[in-house]
This record gives C-alpha cells, structure tokens and sequence, in this order.
C-alpha cells in the first residue's frame, strides 16, 4: 500500500499550485528563528549591523515587495488562461500550471515575504537581526533572478510555434519511456497464464480519466502474487465509476491484492502529458485547427504546427504503439 500512496501523492504534487508555495511559506519563519538563534552566539562585524529604523524600513519595503510581485504572477497567469483559451488549447493550462519554475517563483516569494515579516515583528530597541535583514535582501535578489527567468519564459511560450514545440518534446520523451518498456531487457520470461487459477477483477474507487500508471509498482504486485495482470484501459481513457480497470489472473492473490492495485493508478478530470503522448499530438492539433479558424485565421501558424506534429508521429518507436484519441 506504500507504493502507492507515494505514486498518488507524487502525481498530486505535480498538478498541484499550491503546495510548494505552502512549504516557502513555512519555510520562511522557521529560517527566521534559525537566524535569530545563530545571531545570539555570534558576533557581526560593524559593516554588517543596521539600526532600528533601517532594519525596520528594510524589512517593511522587503514584505510589500514581494506581495508585489506575487500579485504580478498571479496576474500572469490569469492572462496565460485568457491567451490559451483565445488562441491557443485550454489543454495547454494543464502543462502550464504543471510548471516547476512557476511553483519556485511563487515559493520564493511567499518564503521571502514570511522570513522578513518575522523578522520585522522581532525588531525592537535592543533586538536588531541584523543578520536577518541582510539574508533577506539576498533572498529578494533570488526571487527577482527567479522572476526574470519566468517572465522570459512566459513570454516564449505564448507563441503558438514555440507551444507545440514544447509540447513535442514532451510526447517525444513519453515515447522514448513507452518504446523502452516495450522492448524485454532479456529472453522470454516465463510466467503463469489466464487460466492457471481464478480471476480477480479490480474496479476502480471513483469516476475519471486515467493519467497515469504505476508500472514499475504493477510488476512488482504481479510479480509478488505471481498473478497475470491485464489491463482494461490505457493512459488517456476515461474510467467509469465501477468499471474494471484491471483482472488479476493465474494465482491466489490475497485480499488487498485489489486495494493495492487501485492506488498504482492515476485518476484525474482531465488528461495529462507524462505517460498519455496522443495527448500532446491533441494539443498541436487543437492550435492548428484555432489557427485555421475565421477569428484568427492564421495559416502561417497550422502549417508551422504541421511540422511538429510530423517530429511527434516520427519519433523513436518502430511502430505506432498509442492511438490518437
């Protein structure tokens, strides 16, 4: 059950927006504590120590900076979501929002803004951090480095050209995992078939699409139980509510053999690009047919789009082993 608990709470954070920011945001007091700590046991040199009113006004314009420029991300992303479903595939927010350089920015500044609004409630007459008021300037020059890679890259990837680009690579690099699991890293394994004892059939808790699957988990169930899995649906399917997602065959299994295998699946609202590259050919196609539509009419763009997509359906498989969907 270990396994899969961790593949549902790995795939959880990765659509998620807001856990890393809750864990900048937690990180902020408790490194302000530790540098309240170490300040009490060393010695500052005079270049470094700041006075009440300066460490107090530091600290104050360090807090309404950052609510600044969280509230300037916040606001690209909702152009982002106006951009993506005017010209380009309300699919594309589920990549966007699925960014790791966005959900670093937002820690960054969340982080910052709670390290020096700690700070600033210690500063008194006798109680100056100065050490503290220094690490945060140092963190305020992070967080706008942070930002200014984020603005280029939001920049970038408006551009229709630039998305399915980006959207190739992925569905390439998916197709590169699918084309390596389909290839036996040995001889022929031998193993239990269909009809060498009951079978067990594994309905899935709750209605969705599945996004992704634990395959390195599956093996390693099958394996232990000594059980033939067949699997009902692939990647990018929606599952009903009820509906066998996949039958164990040829051996005893146990009673939360069922259990465990439930949690080595992903089940979400919509589709995601990780293991689903028919996903990512629907994306470039989505953009191409809006390019062609009479409100944007920009031919230039699909056949730009064509390109990507023939770099996609090209790619290092020998043979077509996904559908489009």
């Amino acid at each position: 059950m270990t396994w899969g608990i961790a593949f549902r709470a790995r795939q959880y954070l990765k659509g998620s927006l807001w856990v890393v920011p809750l864990v900048g945001a937690l990180c902020g007091p408790l490194l302000a504590q530790l540098d309240l700590t170490i300040e009490q046991h060393i010695t500052l040199p005079q270049s470094w120590v700041y006075s009440e009113s300066t460490a107090a006004t530091v600290l104050s314009a360090v807090v309404a900076s950052m609510i600044g420029l969280t509230g300037i991300v916040v606001a690209v992303g909702v152009l982002v979501v106006q951009m993506a479903t005017g010209t380009l595939s309300a699919r594309y927010m589920r990549l966007w929002y699925r960014d790791p350089l966005q959900k670093a920015v937002l820690a960054g500044f969340v982080g910052t803004f709670a390290f020096a609004y700690s700070l600033l409630r210690r500063v008194g007459p006798t109680s100056v951090p100065s050490l503290g008021v220094t690490m945060a300037g140092l963190f305020v020059a992070v967080s706008l480095v942070l930002f200014l890679l984020y603005l280029d890259r939001f920049i970038h990837r408006l551009r229709p050209v630039a998305v399915a680009a980006f959207v190739a690579r992925g569905g390439r690099a998916v197709l590169t995992e699918v084309d390596a699991l389909r290839r036996p890293a040995g001889g022929p394994t031998a193993g239990r078939t269909a009809g060498d004892g009951p079978g067990v059939a594994v309905a899935t808790p709750r209605p969705g699409v599945l996004q992704a699957i634990d395959l390195k988990g599956l093996v390693g169930l099958a394996r232990r139980q000594d059980v033939t899995v067949t699997l009902r649906y692939t990647v990018g399917d929606y599952v009903p509510e009820g509906a066998t997602l996949l039958s164990l065959d040829g051996g005893p299994a146990s009673a939360k053999t069922p259990k465990r295998a439930q949690g080595l699946f992903a089940l979400g609202q919509e589709r995601t690009i990780e293991q689903d590259p028919a996903f990512a050919l629907r994306i470039i196609v989505d953009i191409a047919i809006r390019a062609l539509s009479p409100a944007v009419n920009d031919p230039t763009t699909a056949v730009q789009l064509l390109d990507h997509v023939e770099a996609l359906w090209s790619g290092p498989s020998t043979g077509p082993s996904w559908r489009p969907r």
